[in-house]
């Protein structure tokens, strides 16, 4: 896995025990800093600050020693810091409509252990997360730590605050099932669940240098959806969450029927799912399983004239409601993932050249649009970041070592 950036705020001449640990935690793993010379400079913390917060992130095993900076001159060796593997593991899953993948990681983005599970999101949550929990048990049961928070990926409207899905169009009989109540509880660690592709869009934006403007991932795939991070590699969410959900923009030329309720989305006419029924004569909101949209995307790698004309078609219907987008965020670069994107590269041809062609010339004059640089390991990159990131957050910390009976009145 490629480093990440961490986000890590800004530190003022008075700072709470929490905010303090955290900061420095997300500095060491971040590579911002290496050492106590590191994190005062960094800071503008004093360096008696700076020790009392070291001291009790080692004693607490959030970070360890890590041996000596070579010096050039007769100055004394710093001491090296990171983040320690011992204070638990980060578990990822980034679920797709028929698989999800699994990693768990430590502290320092090391990837210990990996697996998939293949399944239908039609057989309902407890049998779908029963399966991801019990291949995250075997894969811990290899491994000596616990897991300190899972993040979990899903192609739905997720609702961060009740830890749920609303009303997801491809997800039927999860609407309003306790996923993180349920998945907590059987990993015995706190649970953030996130939009598979805002997932992607993160990953994609620490995976790079800093952005001049927002970063949007659009995902091709059995659903259309997007992932926007603003500038400085924050996800816009929006007020409830639903912030790029771009598969149910209206299409004023088109009529069909979506799985949502509406007729003439996006996802009706361009998805995977839309391309699927049309191939296999399906009622436009019938149900399609995984073994279908392999049929098509087998079709389209061996160059079948028909669905390629429909991928064509597809890929235009995207462009156009990119192209909107692109006047509406002014992106710095647009990625283009998801199955349909990984079939070739004729999705991604034609979407570009819609972009350039209809999008105005002061919004596209430095705009990048490609294929993700993290391939299809994108969103376990966005999951990795957010649960190290949770994993370092004040509130862990403090649940985790009780950081108030360290830092009483820090200066």
């Amino acid at each position: 896995m490629t480093s990440l950036r961490l986000s890590a705020p800004l530190l003022s001449a008075r700072i709470d025990s929490e905010l303090l640990a955290s900061t420095l935690a997300k500095l060491l793993g971040s590579g911002n800093a290496a050492c106590k010379a590191d994190l005062v400079r960094v800071t503008g913390l004093s360096r008696t600050t700076v020790d009392t917060g070291i001291r009790l992130l080692l004693e607490h095993s959030v970070i360890r020693r890590a041996g000596f900076r070579q010096t050039s001159g007769r100055g004394r060796s710093a001491e090296l810091l990171e983040l320690s593997p011992d204070y638990g593991y980060v578990l990822v899953a980034d679920c797709s409509a028929h698989m999800a993948q699994l990693g768990v990681f430590d502290l320092n983005q090391k990837e210990l252990s990996s697996s998939s599970v293949r399944y239908e999101l039609s057989e309902g949550p407890q049998k779908v997360l029963g399966a991801i929990v019990a291949e995250f048990l075997r894969l811990l049961d290899e491994l000596p730590h616990s897991a300190v928070v899972t993040v979990m990926g899903l192609p739905g409207p997720v609702d961060n605050r009740s830890g749920t899905v609303v009303r997801p169009p491809i997800m039927p009989g999860w609407d309003g099932f306790p996923i993180a109540q349920f998945v907590g509880t059987a990993l015995e660690c706190q649970v953030v669940l996130e939009n598979d592709v805002n997932l992607r869009a993160l990953g994609e934006a620490r995976a790079i240098g800093p952005l001049s403007g927002p970063l949007l991932y659009v995902k091709v795939s059995t659903g259309i959806g997007a992932g926007i991070v603003t500038a400085n590699g924050e996800l816009m969410h929006g007020a409830d969450g639903s912030a790029g959900d771009i598969g149910h923009i209206k299409l004023a030329s088109q009529d069909r029927p979506c799985v949502c309720g509406n007729n003439g989305c996006l996802e009706a006419v361009a998805s995977a799912a839309a391309l699927t029924r049309r191939m296999i004569g399906a009622p436009y909101t019938a149900a399609v399983d995984g073994a279908d949209i392999d049929r098509l995307l087998e079709r389209i790698n061996a160059g079948d004239p028909e669905a390629l004309a429909n991928l064509k078609e597809a890929a235009q219907y995207v462009g156009e409601a990119i192209a909107n987008l692109v006047h509406v965020l002014n992106p710095s670069r647009i990625v283009i993932g998801g199955m349909l994107a990984n079939a070739g590269d004729d999705l991604l041809a034609t979407v570009r050249g819609i972009v350039y062609q209809r999008a105005l010339p002061l919004a596209t004059r430095e705009l990048t649009v490609g294929k993700p640089l993290l391939g299809v390991r994108s969103g376990m990159a966005g999951g990795l970041i957010t649960g190290i990131e949770r994993a370092l957050s004040p509130d862990s910390l403090n649940a985790h070592i009780n950081l108030g009976k360290g830092l009483e009145n820090i200066a």
